[in-house]
């Protein structure tokens, strides 16, 4: 059994829970988070850079002056990569980067990656979490509390627009639901911050699952 401890929004621990680790796979799967994680970073490339090649620019084929008896150096067309205005030797083409990971390969990343925060102790539970306004202070006074002073995962029960506003001014803080967590999003931050009836919805999805 694993131990997660508990705060209030003071940075006071509160409680701590006991989590089997088999409710997230028993054991952090490296290569599959590894997988995961190039997945994500190549699903945002755009791939939509292009160049023209030497036969898409416009100009004649026709060689420009004879190969020898000239004194100049040899010349072919005028298209040539090497003439202003020619295209280019290796030109890019607009491509797809996608890599397709199935659901379960990316829940069981997901698994991993929570598993792992939780091993390194950087999972805390956060007790409550209400903010009746958008409040930027309040929520840097949280985590300052808590001692977060690094990138930092928020994860809510739901949509709660207050939380979502307070901290998306804040530098290397993400605020999103906890049905939204992915395993690129939890791997790449530093502490992973889960709200009590959020973690207790992770767990008992697993649960359910299993």
């Amino acid at each position: 059994m694993l131990e997660v401890p508990v705060y209030n929004v003071s940075g006071e621990k509160i409680d701590t829970w006991q989590v089997d680790e088999q409710v997230f796979g028993g054991k952090v799967n490296i290569p599959l988070l590894k997988q995961a994680i190039v997945a994500y970073h190549a699903n945002r490339r755009q791939g939509t850079v292009a160049t023209k090649s030497r036969g898409m620019v416009a100009g004649s084929t026709r060689k420009l002056f004879a190969q020898k008896h000239t004194g100049n150096a040899r010349r072919g067309n005028i298209r040539t990569n090497i003439m202003r205005g020619g295209g280019v030797a290796f030109a890019k083409r607009t491509r797809d980067f996608r890599q397709r990971l199935p659901r379960k390969m990316r829940k069981a990343a997901l698994n991993s990656a929570i598993l792992a925060k939780i091993i390194g102790q950087d999972l805390m539970v956060l007790d409550g979490l209400a903010m009746e306004a958008p409040k930027t202070r309040q929520m840097v006074g949280i985590l300052k509390s808590l001692k977060v002073n690094r990138s930092c995962l928020l994860a809510l029960a739901g949509l709660d627009r207050n939380a979502y506003l307070s901290g998306r001014n804040i530098p290397d803080l993400t605020v999103c639901p906890a049905a939204e967590l992915n395993a690129f999003d939890v791997a790449t931050r530093q502490k992973l911050i889960v709200v009590s009836e959020a973690m207790k919805a992770l767990m008992g999805r697993q649960e359910a699952k299993a």
